[in-house]
């Protein structure tokens, strides 16, 4: 301890025991909601409106910035986490940063600038450039690769402050080459050096937390459907089914998520690479789900410029993406080939049920708790 208080930060244990999520770290992710809610609501603004690729599109690009800086904030935590003041502050700045990214989302999904989402994306990950630069003051055997996130981080920071100068016809091309060298920054940077010591209880637990708080926003969106309900008597009955089948699918999904135990899936750097990235499609599903449900409410009330094909969809596909992914990252190695077969067929089948729009959102859900029960099933025989 230093006579300002701060720690050296020195590597944390990997088998630590009753490794935890911290109340920082846990009040980290709420901050990150706020973003993930502002995302979820222009996505269905812009959905109803009819522009659902369009839709699609930016919500991915915003749920990337979102999601990419809750990642590396978590990887970094698990390994250095020091909770000295410094520490803290520094956080707190990367906090900071997503609430600007939030004020910016809306202006990035309807008009196509991202200014405000970048700066808010730029301030935090140069808050965590911060962190890395302190583990390679003090710690010898992890410089090499703390100074390699430091420069990656930073040299593709400039080219995002770059980009937002390029007219939106040329940036919308250069937007998805950045992504890419983001996301190759983590293997540079842990290649032929000490790769950071990881907890895998510890990040297997953080993403499980913040699943749940994505699936949360589902629960508020079928609250929501009934409380639309409540207002218009003459709509009560199809929306309560809407309310539901929301509620019914939501925590299908949880339970599928929960099914199995993560921990062991992020043993290595190439495994812990396809954990981390695969998750992407984990939470992007399930943060568009409460759009999704937001625009079939709409839809009833005869206020979305969708076809029903397209309202079914809009459900429909996230529940599909998210069986799919988490199937593929922790739940295929569990299971025989017979019961990976049923699984991946429900989860087709989800998507088949948007060519029969009048009952697909009670198909979704009915598939759903199929899934559950193949789940509960192969778990019992073994």
């Amino acid at each position: 301890m230093t006579t300002i208080g701060l720690r050296r930060m020195a590597p944390r244990d990997p088998t630590e025991g009753h490794r935890a999520a911290s109340p920082l770290e846990l009040l980290f992710d709420l901050v990150f909601v706020v973003a993930v809610g502002f995302a979820a609501s222009n996505l269905h603004e812009i959905e109803a409106e009819g522009h659902v690729t369009s839709a699609v599109v930016a919500y991915a690009f915003v749920f990337f910035a979102i999601w990419w800086a809750w990642i590396n904030f978590t990887w970094f935590a698990t390994s250095f986490d020091t909770d000295d003041w410094l520490y803290r502050v520094m956080t707190v700045v990367q906090m900071a940063g997503v609430l600007v990214l939030a004020a910016g989302v809306h202006a990035v999904m309807v008009d196509g600038s991202t200014l405000v989402v970048v700066i808010g994306y730029v301030v935090m990950r140069l808050a965590l450039v911060g962190q890395w630069l302190r583990v390679a003051a003090s710690s010898p055997e992890y410089r090499r690769t703390a100074l390699r996130y430091a420069a990656g981080i930073v040299v593709v920071q400039a080219l995002w402050v770059l980009a937002v100068l390029l007219p939106w016809e040329v940036e919308r091309f250069v937007i998805p080459v950045l992504i890419l060298l983001e996301v190759l920054v983590p293997p540079f940077a842990e290649a032929g050096a000490h790769t950071t010591p990881w907890h895998t209880r510890h990040i297997a637990e953080r993403y499980s937390l913040f699943t749940l708080i994505v699936l949360g926003e589902g629960l508020v969106a079928s609250a929501n459907a009934v409380i639309d309900g409540i207002a218009h008597a003459d709509h009560l009955a199809s929306l309560l089914v809407l309310a539901a089948c929301g509620l019914v699918i939501v925590v299908g999904m949880w339970w599928i998520y929960f099914s199995r135990e993560q921990h062991a899936h992020i043993r290595s750097l190439p495994t812990a690479l396809v954990f981390g990235y695969g998750h992407y499609f984990v939470f992007a599903a399930a943060g568009a789900l409460p759009a999704g449900i937001e625009v079939a409410v709409s839809a009833d009330a005869g206020e979305a410029e969708l076809s029903h094909a397209s309202v079914a969809g809009t459900i429909a596909v996230p529940v599909a993406l998210f069986v799919l992914a988490i199937w593929w990252l922790a739940l295929r190695p569990s299971l025989t080939t017979g019961w990976n077969v049923a699984v991946v067929v429900l989860a087709l089948a989800v998507l088949a049920s948007i060519a029969v729009p009048a009952v697909s959102l009670v198909a979704t859900a009915a598939l759903v708790v199929a899934i559950v029960v193949v789940l509960e099933v192969a778990d019992r025989r073994g």
